[in-house]
């Protein structure tokens, strides 16, 4: 050890430990209470730490195996302490895990701050900052730890009033392990009582698969006696997922929930699934009521908590869920892999395989469950966690008809911008001959409502998905149909609308494009930088033209998508439909002048590419060409 760390440093927080620790302390949280649970929270995760650790290494048990939380508390000093004899930390763990907040999205929880004491309380449980809880009942906080395996002279001494600084300095240790004491504010004082602790450990850690050990209370016989009162041990202290669904309550399921999600509301639901056989493990997977901070942070931490033979292995096990399902929370113990697995092991491991595949299934199964049992549940479920689910087609192909039956969307059925309508649902209103499940994407659900290319289905009374999230038309892009029903973008490609369309449409619209041949030919020749084709619409009612993208060109939210990502887009031109029957379009028709003819095509064309939701290439042309026949059209000269 340095002479410069054998001396007392005073050393200052990190800027955001800062702003947390102003928060703490200056808000009065209506849940005072849930700095137990976190601490205790902490401490189980030191002491699975250590017997991991000591799977390798048995000598750092230091001939003391039996792992253990301790929670004391004295009434004249007013102090709660909470001691744990688990892996303990070193001088550089300490700055490191109790200066700073040593994970990603910090900023991002910080800015999501505001100021609304009861919604702030919740952010800090669902963010994970469990240690800094410990000020919002305490003035002073101080932390006694010495690393597993480490001289007993490496003790570190931490200590702070969470004023912007903490002193650090060495101490002799004899037990490893952690001692956290917390000096209560005055009116924290109801917590340095025995009854009090033992409630809050039997409310939100009784499943704590380590013992959490209190002097036992003297009773009034017992007064006057000296003798020291006996350790009794508070929580059930067994691994709530080894125990049989039928001896669990549902108040410890969403116990044991709030334990590994660092969350205060409850799951919306949940499944407990032992399986025996070919392969030996047990799962409880948890589906959140509330998006974390990071969802849209595809590398940040994610996965289930993995145990081996109840032995914690680690905290993030990704691999056992895909991508799509980062959201799910819960603890998977298998007999199955070795002790000594590894995060490559488990990257190349047939076994992890069958259960990824296994544990899929189970999560699409239980949302399936949740959307017929509580659809009301199902929407809260769709509505924090929808666009992550919208990823699935692509990356799960196998569950792919699965996942399409979960998607949720908006319709023109109910006109609302709420994304409640199922695929299931679509199918069972849909119109006599109607084969095809139809779509729009736009920008905005009011962009998309508003399109043009919805005409012929107001008219004939057909329901169209209205998708407006960004991912969409990439997610379609995989999903090509659903219970044997074709997706159809009806902005792309040919428009079929099976045998809804009757044959005097059909043979209207051919009846068309051969009396109106020389007008399509000579917008054709007045726009041939711009269009593909010209060609006489069956979508239109009421607008004179609409744009339609080809049947293998990029549409608008792939081509913003591309390029917000510093992405060439591929050069594709569009096909251009015209409505005969308008009169805009009749006027373009009987005009004779090449100029003029061009200036009135130019401008049904941008006024088609703004109501497809894309921006003008050259607005400033367009204006000048509409300021032009305007002042045509009132008989004055430009």
């Amino acid at each position: 050890m340095t002479a410069e760390t054998t001396q007392k440093e005073t050393l200052g927080f990190q800027t955001e430990v800062k702003q947390l620790l102003h928060l703490m302390i200056h808000s009065l949280y209506s849940n005072k209470e849930i700095f137990l649970r976190e601490l205790i929270s902490n401490a189980s995760d030191a002491e699975d730490k250590l017997r991991f650790a000591a799977l390798k290494d048995e000598s750092l048990f230091e001939n003391d195996p039996e792992l253990n939380i301790r929670l004391d508390y004295d009434a004249e000093a007013n102090t709660v302490t909470l001691s744990d004899n688990g892996i303990g930390m070193t001088r550089e763990d300490v700055v490191e895990n109790l200066g700073t907040i040593a994970r990603s999205g910090t900023a991002e929880f910080l800015n999501q701050l505001t100021g609304d004491e009861k919604k702030d309380s919740k952010l800090i449980g669902q963010f994970g900052v469990g240690f800094y809880s410990s000020f919002i009942v305490a003035d002073r906080v101080e932390v006694f730890t010495r690393r597993a395996g480490r001289p007993v002279s490496e003790g570190v001494h931490w200590d702070s009033k969470g004023d912007g600084e903490f002193t650090l300095e060495p101490v002799e240790l004899e037990q490893r392990g952690t001692s956290i004491v917390l000096h209560l504010k005055s009116d924290a004082s109801e917590f340095a009582d025995g009854q009090r602790l033992r409630h809050l450990v039997k409310k939100y850690s009784d499943h704590i698969s380590f013992p959490v050990i209190m002097k036992a209370e003297k009773s009034s016989d017992d007064e006057g006696d000296d003798e020291t009162p006996e350790d009794e041990t508070v929580n059930e202290a067994t691994a709530l997922w080894t125990l049989p669904r039928n001896e669990i309550s549902d108040d410890e399921y969403k116990g044991f929930y709030k334990h590994i999600a660092h969350d205060f509301e409850d799951p919306l639901t949940w499944s407990h699934n032992t399986v025996e056989g070919k392969l030996n493990y047990t799962s409880l997977l948890y589906i959140p009521g509330r998006a974390p901070f990071d969802l849209y942070n595809r590398e940040a931490p994610r996965g289930i908590k993995l145990y081996v033979q109840r032995v914690f292995i680690m905290d993030h096990a990704e691999q056992f869920l895909p991508l799509y399902l980062r959201f799910v929370k819960g603890v998977l113990d298998s007999n199955d892999l070795s002790l000594n697995v590894s995060r490559e092991i488990l990257q190349n491991d047939s076994t992890v395989e069958t259960i990824k595949t296994a544990l899929t299934k189970r999560v699409l199964d239980m949302l399936k469950k949740l959307a017929k049992k509580d659809p009301e549940a199902y929407q809260t479920f769709w509505n924090e966690f929808g666009t992550v689910m919208k990823e699935g087609p692509a990356e799960d192909f196998g569950n792919r008809e699965k996942i399409a039956g979960l998607l949720r969307f908006a319709s023109t059925h109910s006109g609302e911008p709420t994304q409640n309508v199922g695929l299931a649902d679509y199918v069972e209103r849909m119109k006599d001959g109607q084969k095809k499940i139809y779509y729009i994407t736009a920008d905005s659900f009011q962009a998309a409502k508003s399109s043009p290319h919805l005409e012929v289905f107001r008219k004939k009374g057909i329901e169209v998905l209205i998708l407006s999230d960004r991912i969409d038309e990439w997610m379609m892009g995989y999903l090509s149909e659903f219970d044997g029903h074709h997706l159809q973008d009806v902005a792309r490609g040919e428009l079929d609308l099976d045998e809804v369309e009757t044959e005097d449409d059909k043979k209207q619209q051919e009846e068309a494009t051969e009396a109106h041949k020389n007008l399509l030919d000579r917008v054709k020749t007045a726009l041939e930088d711009r269009v593909q084709e010209v060609r006489v619409t069956n979508r239109l009612t009421d607008s004179p033209a609409c744009l339609v993208v080809g049947d293998y060109d990029l549409g608008a939210q792939m081509k913003k998508i591309m390029e917000a990502a510093g992405q060439p887009v591929p050069d594709s031109k569009p096909i251009f439909e015209i409505n005969t029957e308008h009169p805009l379009v009749q006027r373009l028709e009987s005009e004779s002048s090449d100029d003029r003819f061009g200036e009135l095509a130019a401008v049904l064309f941008d006024q088609a590419t703004l109501a497809s939701g894309e921006q003008l290439t050259d607005p400033g042309a367009y204006v000048s060409r509409l300021n032009r026949l305007l002042l045509d059209m009132s008989g004055t000269e430009s």
